[in-house]
């Protein structure tokens, strides 16, 4: 078991507004997890940090009915909306807990499963945490890690306030102590962290029917200008009120494009403790 005090230095940056939430509770282990499904069994005890809302969570305990999820995350309001879903979703083999992945409260070898959806960008040492979430999972058991990268974020058509606000994004989360283009790092991180069974992949979210440009335009327009976001880009010094409104508006204007087109890549690691 770790000794270690929690090093938990960044913060995070979209905090928990109705409109970072309209995103985190449309995600599902199908859209969000794929990539580790198919090494999941019924029997398996499975670690889900940073659970958020818990609807991956939930899919996860699904599909393990004959083993148990433990769902930490770093914010501990956020765990009633989590232990909320699960149980109108009826499930009885899920368990929630303040965590930190930094210095997880587990012993060696308990997890056959840890999984961290959108975490290590916003944690303040990334290797460090791999590196516990290793030390968790038991011999021949998976850490399993999915991360986006907003520099590699693309869309069409071009404009200059999209522009701004990825300029803005990435000025902000690192000067929060993230690192938001860590899907590419992913793989780089895990070998630092000791890991050597590693399964680099990456996939990604595309928004392009006018329902799916409304949503994702819509999430963005209001977190830019009424989240935890917005305000750590204005006392940060980052962005004035009316330039959020500006790259909020340019939000609206691209949902509204006919042929609009957004995607958002993730890249993903698949690692398999050595037995």
């Amino acid at each position: 078991m770790s000794q270690s005090k929690p090093q938990e230095t960044a913060v995070y940056t979209h905090g928990h507004h109705e409109s970072v939430l309209r995103s985190h509770t449309w995600r599902t282990a199908a859209n969000s997890a794929a990539y580790l499904l198919g090494s999941l069994k019924p029997h398996m005890q499975i670690l889900d940090i940073g659970c958020g809302p818990g609807t991956i969570t939930a899919d996860l305990a699904e599909l393990v009915p004959d083993g148990r999820v433990t769902a930490v995350d770093h914010a501990p309001g956020i765990l009633d909306q989590a232990r909320r879903t699960a149980a109108g979703r009826g499930l009885d083999n899920v368990e929630f807990a303040v965590a930190d992945v930094h210095a997880l409260e587990y012993p060696d070898d308990t997890f056959c499963v840890v999984h961290a959806h959108q975490v290590l960008q916003h944690v303040g040492d990334p290797v460090r945490a791999l590196r516990e979430m290793h030390r968790v999972t038991k011999p021949g058991g998976f850490i399993a890690v999915r991360e986006s990268d907003y520099s590699a974020m693309t869309w069409y058509p071009s404009s200059p306030g999209m522009d701004d606000w990825q300029d803005l994004y990435l000025r902000v989360a690192r000067a929060n102590g993230g690192e938001p283009d860590a899907g590419r790092r992913l793989k780089s991180w895990a070998l630092a962290a000791g890991i050597r069974d590693i399964t680099a992949t990456s996939s990604t979210w595309t928004f392009s029917t006018e329902d799916e440009r409304a949503w994702w335009s819509g999430l963005w327009a209001d977190r830019t200008v009424a989240s935890a976001y917005a305000e750590r880009a204005t006392e940060g010094g980052h962005a004035t009120p009316e330039e959020l409104r500006a790259v909020s508006d340019a939000w609206r204007e691209w949902g509204r494009q006919e042929d609009g087109w957004f995607s958002v890549l993730h890249g993903e690691i698949l690692c398999r403790k050595e037995a």
